[in-house]
């Protein structure tokens, strides 16, 4: 499949280019750092620990560095969401996806999941940095993938994100259309967890997501290149 409005350079640029492993070693961040420069991904998505490192490592580059808030499971405080965020941005993180409290949201707390938003949103935009919301939408009926979509409408981070990629399930086409459908003009919509192919890839920014979570980042765009698609 080729898409001739997007070139493989493009393609890459919808990238959040992933290493959230617990086994993850400095020489595999070297190379996830590399590779990122090589193909020009946005971003390397890495836990808040190798922040600093990863910084220094893409200095001089385009490659933004995020880091993993309350990941994967984001039954945090907010004042401890809010503190971890702030000390990666500290250590030079350029965007931040944070985990929501599931649990709450489970419970019928959504006022909780606006107050968490808005705490979250703040903290990053005082500083200058972007912000991801994580839904781990895998756990969640389609009535609070709504009301966390009109949520966000409201309070206005940057991106909606569907899954962590550790939980029972990651993106799909129903939950990337439904969210970019009903978080409004302002919010955009990351599709991660599971994201494995070039299929999966064209797919979702077809169906709205303007970037993609992936470990096979590398692959994926070679793969579109291969299929013809222009530099």
């Amino acid at each position: 499949m080729t898409r001739p409005e997007l070139s493989a350079t493009g393609l890459a640029r919808y990238f959040d280019h992933t290493l959230l492993r617990p086994d993850a070693t400095r020489a595999g961040f070297e190379r996830l750092c590399q590779e990122a420069v090589d193909h020009g991904f946005a971003m390397v998505a890495i836990n808040p620990g190798p922040v600093a490192w990863c910084k220094a490592r893409l200095a001089g580059s385009a490659v933004r560095v995020g880091a993993a808030i309350a990941f994967p499971l984001g039954q945090n405080t907010i004042a401890q969401k809010v503190a971890e965020a702030v000390s990666a941005i500290d250590d030079g993180a350029d965007e931040i996806d944070y985990v929501i409290d599931l649990g709450r949201v489970k419970d019928g707390d959504l006022d909780h999941s606006e107050r968490e938003m808005t705490a979250m949103v703040q903290a990053c935009r005082g500083r200058g940095v972007l912000i991801k919301v994580i839904l781990e939408t895998c756990y969640l009926t389609r009535e609070e993938k709504l009301a966390l979509a009109q949520i966000a409408r409201r309070v206005g981070p940057d991106f909606v994100k569907t899954s962590t990629g550790f939980g029972s399930g990651g993106a799909t086409a129903e939950d990337v259309a439904l969210l970019a459908a009903n978080v409004g003009p302002d919010v955009q919509v990351k599709a991660s967890g599971g994201v494995r192919s070039l299929t999966d890839a064209l797919q979702y920014i077809d169906l709205g997501a303007t970037r993609l979570g992936s470990s096979a980042s590398v692959a994926i765009v070679e793969e579109y290149r291969r299929s013809g698609a222009s530099s």
